[in-house]
């Protein structure tokens, strides 16, 4: 059969396709076939090991744009901090305290800005990580349900026959 460790939900649900494609077809079964249960049943188990995998992704993946969203914080608090202390510095030079004022303002809305820039940035590449994980999740959880549908409705459709 397959090595859990290496394939994916993906993969095993395309497993699944070509044991039903190898199924026989049942005369005049209206596209009813027969598989090998214990195939399918070995394919399904290995799909839900797998599934809780990719749910780790899934929450590696949210760590990892909290820990970027932390980064980006203390970046920005860093960035902030300084123009601040600039400023401070500036501000005690009297010859040029409104200049200095002025460029440590700056400074600081430029540091500000950044800190935006930066925390978006994160959020944006975080989400469209998220929302393709969501996304590639409900397929395969999608997918397993129309299997699991098939493979019940040809297990009834042979007890029905019996």
């Amino acid at each position: 059969m397959s090595d859990t460790n290496t394939l994916n939900s993906e993969d095993l649900i395309d497993e699944m396709y070509t044991v039903l494609e190898r199924a026989w077809s049942l005369p005049l079964g209206h596209g009813r076939t027969v598989v090998d249960g214990d195939e399918i049943r070995q394919i399904l188990d290995e799909l839900r090991d797998s599934l809780p995998r990719e749910v780790q992704e899934a929450r590696r993946i949210t760590a990892d744009r909290e820990r970027i969203l932390k980064d980006a914080r203390q970046e920005a608090e860093s960035i902030v901090h300084v123009a601040e202390e600039r400023r401070d510095q500036l501000l005690d030079k009297s010859a040029v305290a409104q200049a200095a004022q002025q460029r440590a303002n700056e400074m600081l809305a430029l540091a500000q800005k950044k800190a935006r820039e930066i925390r978006k940035a994160g959020n944006d590449y975080v989400e469209d990580l998220l929302r393709r994980t969501d996304e590639s999740l409900s397929a395969n959880l999608s997918e397993l349900r129309k299997t699991r549908q098939n493979v019940h409705n040809a297990a009834q459709s042979r007890k029905k026959k019996r």
